[in-house]
């Protein structure tokens, strides 16, 4: 199942939680100190696809979520229960089974999508010298500050450019200015 909005977590380990159980593209805030840079990720992209808030069940969880929604206050939400997110004490999404995180989800009233048209693949990024360079990385950079989607890895760009709504003319500028 491939989820069309773009979900917000806490951490790397989320993100895993959340890609072992659903197709998705995820930013995260990396905890209560978000950047600005991930500010105006999560703005594009409630702006572009829309956002799902999917934050732990904890205190620190709940203080990022409100942070969010007050500045996204029309964004998607969805909640685990703590006992779904509790492991050996710890508490969190990445201790969730993948059928609980996709309950959560689609209570959360996400879009799934069987497939999904995508326009970039990785060929594309190799042909404009996104990746296989000594210089790619500081390309991707550049070119994610530009789209305003910021900074990825060849497959992280890959999702981001077709999740994002960046058409080839987009692009093709963007390849310009760099």
């Amino acid at each position: 199942m491939i989820v069309k909005e773009v979900i917000i977590v806490e951490g790397r380990d989320d993100t895993n939680a959340v890609k072992k159980s659903v197709d998705a593209v995820t930013i995260e805030t990396h905890g209560y100190g978000i950047t600005k840079e991930t500010w105006q990720l999560i703005d594009k992209a409630y702006q572009g696809p829309g956002i799902i808030v999917f934050t732990d069940p904890d205190h620190a969880g709940e203080q990022i979520r409100r942070r969010i929604t007050e500045k996204f206050p029309n964004a998607n939400q969805a909640f685990l229960d703590r006992t779904c997110a509790t492991k050996a004490g710890d508490i969190g999404i990445e201790n969730a089974a993948p059928d609980a995180i996709r309950e959560a989800l689609s209570k959360a009233k996400c879009s799934f999508e069987e497939s999904s048209e995508a326009v970039f693949a990785v060929e594309d990024l190799l042909v404009a010298g996104l990746v296989g360079q000594a210089n790619s990385a500081e390309k991707r950079h550049k070119l994610g500050k530009i789209l305003g989607i910021g900074y990825g890895n060849g497959k992280t760009l890959v999702q981001r450019l077709n999740k994002y709504g960046i058409d080839i003319e987009d692009f093709k500028k963007a390849l310009k200015e760099l």
